[in-house]
């Protein structure tokens, strides 16, 4: 399966979120994506302690290291990349983080619509 094509939310070319701790689908520091991430990882946000306690309590433990993942655990304040339909469910009920809209790839806009995006966005002028 190949990557998709590596653009932004604007059409421009993806910034990568994070590379401590090593964030995205294929782990290369870009929400990049393909057909094999049936989760679309493809949101840069800076997470919070309120969003982590969200996805917690939805059986996603994002703070706890998973050392056979290579998994170090996030803390408030890292970037990563999360799954479109996680970030939509916690918007709706007001626990999504930020989103960095020059890492998030366009993908992302299948599930989320782009107003909503800008709503939350850190790197708009």
């Amino acid at each position: 399966m190949e990557m998709h094509e590596s653009l932004n939310v604007f059409g421009d070319p993806l910034v990568p979120c994070s590379t401590d701790p090593l964030t995205g689908f294929f782990r290369d520091g870009c929400c990049n994506t393909n057909d094999q991430d049936l989760g679309s990882h493809t949101v840069c946000v800076e997470v919070t302690r309120d969003f982590l306690t969200f996805s917690a309590e939805r059986g996603n433990d994002l703070s706890t290291p998973v050392e056979e993942f290579g998994f170090p655990g996030l803390n408030p304040g890292d970037r990563w990349c999360l799954c479109a339909a996680r970030w939509l469910e916690a918007q709706k009920v007001e626990m999504a983080p930020r989103v960095f809209l020059q890492r998030t790839h366009v993908k992302a806009l299948e599930i989320v619509p782009m107003e909503v995006l800008r709503r939350y966005a850190v790197d708009l002028n």
